[in-house]
């Protein structure tokens, strides 16, 4: 392909200036320098390479550090480490020439940005270390993540010349882990952005429905903004108050979890749009002004008190400070209005970068400190968390990242800030791992209550505590704490792993008696014959006395009878699977080379011919068939890319499978009769069941059907709306 470099030469260095004239800080001629010295070397280290889309590379560096300059609004290391970021990796420049060249910061940040990206690379899934790794990253310094999701952000609007499989794996780990870092670190749009992209990816029917949807209601929702603006305006100018007024859709992906959590249709979501107030005041004025606004928006519209949220008072634990109301707006409908200053916006749009003080020449900030203790809090509980699971460790966190907060006190009257749902057994472990283990209870507002209480807003705290106290397994049952739960986990895996060593030792002594051998085939047959998940199971039970030598003896009595039955099961069974799989084998076929292989379709969703679907490679259970709108899809492809198959569907109409459909509507006599009419009828399925319950008027049916392909299915639910009286058919 022939390329016109002087065209690319100048459309790079008009990129650069861009950069350098829309950064949120204001830079020095020092810094200045800095930065061009970042793109010199980025610019020589990428002259000869291309990106998919055939771009020069460099559009790439210099685009992530346009995002962390303006939209994370990072200072003038974290613009060079961003333009340099890909350096290590993709050309000859090793760590030690950016030590020489830039120093130690720059250099270390760069490397963990090329860490994380080199563990990316090998195709390593979220379930590895790989990402246990990218958290650590947070311990050693900050900005490497915050650079890292800029990064994640530009690979995200520039995903449509990946392969679709890659767009979907890429998609699914983004939501899995760089959306919830960026929502915890303050970057609310960004997070919004990396979720609404992600669903573009992963889900692009319903991605572009509710697009449509938003731009087709465009003109409404501008005119109802003009009129809200024009009322709120009078009166606060009246006031002589210095403000602005906006109204913008809220984000697609919001909206799709909305129609989802709530089971409504886009046009059920009432407040698919927001309006915010951003009014200019001193630090002294601002929670006194906020209020006031508050007052006048509520003077002349009626509020849902349920609705309040004040960030002002108390603010998140990332410094986001709003005043959140919902109003019953012009048009008689429900509105979310948001009252901030100037400062609480830029907090708001730029999170932590807005006060983010840290080594770059500012004050510590109240905002910093609390920003570093979710980090020390990070630190600590991966380094407790090294017997679980990284994907386990993840979930963790992840709840951690998206929950929202409580905030209670110590009986000194210092505040501790624990997400919504933590119980005083959380609150014991956030002051102190000992005082976590040994907690008998907890006296809240000075009145006793039991170690499972939930903590609510401005409980004032006094934990009970005894040396003879040590954790148990339902504890685990009403914390929510990453912190609480693996300290929990690492005592209980502790005692267990001693009691199966003693187990163990019981078992061994006792085989011996019974004249059996201690193998691992015996062991195998043991846990067979007394029905348990695993060996460990077997060895605690003779180590609380669960079985006995009689037991031993039962089994090695009956072994011989056992073994036989096995056998025969295990010969049907697989004679059985055979001839299932051959009876299906034309229908779908694998990967790019379109192989027949024997597969099953999975429990977690429902799958019909010509719905979209990927394979899974389970351990124990050959290939499983999934739904591509499966709930577990999104943790699959992030956690196991590598098993996931591409799968397509040979001959849909040799085939059939039950579908659970939902129908909703007024109830009047001939109801059912008209269902059955076109389900029987008209369609002619077979319906397995139905189940219909009537309630002031209203019913509800949940009914199985036998559906042949998806197009089947539609025409069925396009002639049940058109019952009369029927308000809702979906497929469940």
């Amino acid at each position: 392909m022939i390329y016109d470099l002087e065209k690319e030469n100048k459309e790079i260095l008009s990129r650069y200036k861009d950069l350098i004239s829309n950064t949120y800080r204001t830079l020095d001629e020092e810094q200045n320098k800095l930065i061009r010295k970042a793109f010199d070397i980025a610019l020589d280290a990428h002259k000869d390479q291309r990106r998919k889309s055939g771009e020069p590379y460099i559009y790439h560096p210099i685009e992530v550090a346009k995002i962390v300059a303006n939209e994370v609004g990072l200072g003038a290391t974290s613009i060079a480490c961003a333009l340099l970021h890909d350096v290590i990796e993709d050309s000859e420049y090793t760590y030690e020439d950016l030590l020489k060249i830039f120093g130690k910061t720059i250099a270390d940040i760069v490397s963990g940005l090329t860490k994380i990206s080199a563990m990316n690379q090998q195709n390593i899934s979220v379930q590895s270390e790989n990402y246990r790794k990218l958290l650590l990253t947070l311990s050693e310094d900050f900005r490497v993540i915050l650079i890292k999701i800029a990064d994640r952000l530009h690979n995200m609007r520039t995903l449509e010349s990946m392969h679709p499989a890659k767009q979907k794996k890429i998609a699914a780990e983004t939501i899995y882990i760089y959306a919830p870092l960026a929502h915890r670190l303050g970057l609310y749009s960004i997070k919004s952005e990396l979720e609404d992209l992600s669903l573009k990816y992963s889900n692009p029917e319903v991605y572009n429905e509710i697009l449509t949807k938003l731009e087709t209601a465009k003109e409404v929702r501008e005119k109802y903004v003009e009129e809200f603006t024009k009322e709120v305006s009078e009166q606060l100018k009246e006031e002589n108050l210095n403000f602005t007024i906006k109204g913008r859709a809220k984000a697609i992906s919001s909206i799709y979890r909305k129609m989802l959590k709530q089971n409504v249709s886009f046009e059920e979501v009432y407040d698919n749009y927001a309006i915010r107030i951003i009014y200019k005041s001193d630090r002294r004025n601002e929670k006194f002004l906020a209020w006031k606004i508050y007052s006048i928006v509520t003077d002349l519209y009626q509020s849902n008190p349920s609705r309040m949220r004040d960030w002002i008072s108390q603010p998140r634990s990332t410094g986001y400070e709003s005043l959140h109301l919902t109003v019953m707006g012009p048009d008689k409908k429900w509105i979310e209005v948001q009252i901030r200053s100037e400062r609480m916006n830029e907090i708001a749009e730029k999170g932590v970068a807005a006060h983010y003080k840290y080594k770059e020449g500012y004050r510590k900030s109240n905002d910093d400190q609390r920003f570093e203790s979710w980090v020390a809090e990070i630190r600590e509980v991966l380094e407790q968390q090294q017997n679980l699971s990284t994907s386990e460790l993840l979930d963790n966190i992840k709840l951690n990242l998206y929950s929202k907060e409580v905030f209670v006190f110590t009986p000194k009257g210092e505040i501790k800030i624990l997400p919504t749902g933590a119980t005083a057994l959380d609150f014991a472990f956030a002051v102190h791992s000992d005082l976590g283990t040994k907690c008998l209870g907890a006296k809240i507002n000075g009145k006793l209550v039991p170690i499972s209480y939930v903590l609510q807003n401005g409980d004032q705290v006094d934990i009970l505590s005894s040396q003879n106290q040590k954790p148990k397994a339902d504890w685990l049952e009403f914390v929510v704490t990453s912190k609480a739960k693996s300290k929990i986990k690492n005592i209980l895996n502790s005692e267990r792993n001693q009691n199966t060593a003693e187990g163990k030792e019981i078992l061994q002594r006792k085989m011996r008696h019974a004249k059996l051998n201690f193998s691992e085939e015996e062991i195998n047959g043991l846990q067979k014959f007394l029905n348990l998940k695993t060996s460990q199971d077997l060895y605690l039970g003779f180590q609380n006395g669960t079985f006995d030598i009689g037991d031993i003896k039962r089994y090695a009595d009956g072994k011989s009878i056992l073994s036989n039955i096995f056998q025969r099961f295990r010969k049907s069974n697989k004679e059985e699977y055979a001839e299932k799989a051959d009876s299906n084998l034309d229908m779908i076929v694998f990967g790019k080379d379109e192989e027949k292989l024997n597969y099953s379709f999975a429990k977690c969703c429902t799958v019909i011919p010509g719905d979209k679907i990927f394979g899974f490679i389970t351990i124990s259970d050959g290939i499983k068939i999934h739904n591509d709108n499966c709930p577990n899809a999104i943790n699959l492809r992030a956690n196991y890319d590598y098993r996931v198959l591409q799968a397509k569907w040979v001959n849909a109409e040799s085939f059939k499978n039950r579908v659970k459909i939902e129908i909703e509507g007024l109830d009047r006599i001939g109801m059912i009769n008209d269902i059955t009419a076109v389900i029987s009828g008209s369609m002619n399925m077979d319906m397995k069941s139905m189940s219909i319950a009537s309630n002031d008027g209203i019913f509800t049916g949940n009914i199985n059907l036998e559906v042949k392909n998806k197009s089947q299915l539609e025409e069925t639910f396009k002639q049940l709306k058109s019952i009369n009286g029927v308000s809702k058919v979906k497929r469940l």
